[in-house]
């Protein structure tokens, strides 16, 4: 008797690991699949600028007309256009941010008010962010303008700077383009709109060197939208 109920645990406990091995394979296998569905890691190499935006009059473009229309400007009014081209190397990408610095050189306003541009600061700073969604691999652009009348009363690109960030909030690359103080040569990742040095220098009377503003749009909220929209991602905001 004693000898059957020995023979019957041994099965028993042979049975539960027999059955444990398979589980425990099978929790090793859902990990794995797991580890396989997420996301690699973003790095430089799979987000690459592939042409950075000019400055000054170069970025200056009439806007498009749809015609039709009563006009009461009878005069081309140049609009700001900031465009990036950028390289994707991942099959998709959740999404990337580009963090867009602006800065217009007020001498350079096409108002010709000279006595209007004395009371002014020499130098506008603009920011805008924008995010763009579900990119596939290859080519593509990101954009931002400035209404004409940023043009007329507060002038030209004088410096860019543009940061791309991935969906965790990484920065993955960026660059700066533009005139010192604007850029640092000895100094790649110098960072102007961070440097209360320039950003909160005094220029005469109750006027800063630098005066931030607000205006700088994302080309899918303005008229731009309709021009070469294959070029551009989704976004969501």
């Amino acid at each position: 008797m004693k000898k059957i109920m020995m023979t019957m645990t041994v099965v028993t406990l042979a049975a539960a690991v027999a059955l444990a091995a398979p589980a425990s394979k099978g929790k090793k296998g859902a990990a794995k699949v797991a580890e396989d569905q997420d996301a690699p890691a973003v790095g430089e190499r799979d987000v690459s600028i592939k042409q950075f935006p000019n400055l000054g009059k170069q970025t200056l473009q009439n806007a498009p007309s749809l015609g039709g229309i009563n006009q009461y400007f009878t005069k081309p009014r140049q609009w700001i256009v900031l465009e990036l081209a950028y390289d994707t190397m991942p099959r998709n990408l959740d999404m990337l941010t580009f963090t867009w610095h602006v800065v217009l050189d007020t001498k350079t306003a096409t108002n010709k008010d000279r006595e209007g541009q004395k009371k002014l600061s020499p130098y506008s700073y603009f920011t805008a962010t924008t995010t763009y969604n579900n990119i596939p691999r290859g080519t593509h652009a990101a954009s931002v303008v400035l209404h004409p009348s940023y043009l007329e009363c507060y002038g030209e690109p004088c410096a860019v700077a543009v940061v791309i960030s991935d969906s965790s909030g990484q920065v993955i690359g960026g660059r700066t383009e533009g005139i010192a103080p604007f850029k640092k040569k000895a100094d790649p990742s110098y960072k102007f709109w961070e440097d209360d040095a320039i950003m909160n220098k005094a220029f005469k009377d109750d006027i800063l060197w630098v005066t931030r503003r607000n205006g700088l749009q994302d080309r899918g909220k303005t008229i731009w939208a309709l021009v070469k929209p294959n070029d551009y991602e989704l976004t969501l905001q």
